[in-house]
């Protein structure tokens, strides 16, 4: 089943984020060559699709897991959450219906 991993950042975190983000990339990777993702991508804190120095408000993952304990431990050992980019992370079910 699809899960959505949505990691809200704490203010100020973009320099964090920058320095996490090889290790944050590389994961992803391996759950696109393992099929399993969706989407990813960070939500820009700004209208922009590249918001500089505004930096980002948090980041979507969409990807498949055995179950919803397995993509909250997934979620727990992202390098973001390591660094302290995430004040927050939520980890819920995804149905994905389009397309198809």
């Amino acid at each position: 089943m699809f899960y959505a991993i949505v990691g809200e950042d704490r203010l100020d975190s973009l320099v964090q984020r920058l320095a996490a983000r090889p290790a944050h990339v590389e994961r992803l990777k391996a759950l696109q060559e393992e099929g399993r993702l969706l989407l990813a991508g960070p939500f820009p804190a700004i209208d922009s699709p590249d918001p500089g120095p505004a930096g980002f408000s948090g980041s979507l993952i969409v990807a498949e897991f055995a179950s919803l304990e397995a993509a909250r431990i997934w979620a727990d050992a992202d390098p973001y959450v390591a660094a302290g980019v995430y004040a927050t992370v939520t980890v819920k079910p995804f149905k994905k219906v389009l397309p198809a």
